[in-house]
This record gives structure tokens, sequence and C-alpha cells, in this order.
């Protein structure tokens, strides 16, 4: 019988053992369940802070590819640097500037903005009016072709008294040294 009774304790001692682990190990899990359910809580008031997408948001998307499509086929520039060079002059001609090409630099890589483009360098004198210097200007950087940049403009009055034509300054010659560069996209690599 003590046999028994021994064998009785040593069961209910194991099962206290038992059930004790499995209690802690519940509220354990309990506590984290909590936590839990107050972080989701959280979130879910985050994500209502979030507006929802426009509803004409695909359109835009389409609309903005589109644009991305144009802006690149406007980088589709013609490489051949003579014709840009002889743009520049006959412009020049017509609006009564006199440009001299100093130097070129053949076309070069340059990155920008992760997109590789080919890039075309002109260096020019110029000589006229304040008024044809600057319609000159405008109209080549509003002109053919498109991805054609101004990179430096430095330009000053003549002040010889034999040249300079009373005080309007829109008609006093000025001479001027430009830096153009003409920007070609690149094919995307595959």
């Amino acid at each position: 019988m003590k046999t028994n009774k021994l064998l009785i304790i040593m069961l209910v001692i194991a099962l206290l053992a038992v059930y004790s682990l499995i209690g802690v190990d519940y509220l354990k899990q309990h506590r984290h369940n909590v936590a839990l359910a107050g972080q989701i809580a959280a979130d879910k008031a985050l994500l209502t802070l979030i507006p929802s997408p426009p509803a004409d948001l695909a359109q835009r998307l389409s609309a903005t590819q589109a644009g991305l499509n144009d802006a690149e086929a406007a980088f589709t520039a013609d490489t051949n640097d003579t014709q840009i060079v002889n743009t520049i002059l006959r412009l020049a001609e017509e609006i009564g500037v006199k440009a001299i090409p100093l130097n070129t630099s053949p076309w070069v890589t340059e990155k920008v903005a992760d997109r590789d483009y080919s890039v075309f360098r002109v260096n020019l004198d110029l000589n006229g009016s304040y008024d044809q210097i600057l319609s000159f200007t405008d109209r080549l950087e509003n002109g053919e072709p498109a991805t054609l940049v101004i990179e430096y403009l430095f330009a000053e009055r003549v002040t010889d008294p034999a040249t300079t034509n009373g005080t309007d300054t829109a008609a006093m010659p000025f001479n001027a040294n430009m830096k153009i560069a003409v920007y070609a996209l690149l094919p995307a690599a595959n």
C-alpha cells in the first residue's frame, strides 16, 4: 500500500509539474497575443491614415508613360555633327549674328541620372547686337535639335566708340562666347 501511495504522490507531483509548465506557457502566449493585438490595432489605425489611391491612377500612369516616351523620342537627335554645326550657323546668319565655331569635341558618352547619353559639344564666338544675340540664344534653345543646351554664355559689350550706336543698348555691339551641348539618348541595354 505504501508503494501505491508513493506512486500516487509521484503521479500527482508529475501532473502538477506538467500542469504548471502548460499553465506558464499559456500565460506567456496570452501576454504575447495581447501585445500582438495591440500592435495590430495600432497598425490598422496607421493604415487608415494612408489615403486611398486616386480613381484615375491608371490614366495618370499611362499619361506619364506617354510623356516619358515622348521625352525619350526627343532625345533621338541627329548625330551628324556637321549638320548640327551647319544648322547653328544658318540660324546665326538668319538672325544677323556672326558666329565662328572655335572648336567641337567628338561625341562622348556621359551618364546622367542613371542613363547614358551621347553628347556633342561646340564652342562658338558670336558678334552682334544685344537684341540679335538674345534672339539667337532664344531660338537656339527653343529650336532644333530639341536636346540642345547652352552650357556657358559670356557676353560683353564692345566699348569702342566708333562701333557704339549712341546710347541704345539693344543696338550696341556685343561679343559673346558660348558653349553648346547636344544630347542624344543611347539605346537602353537589354
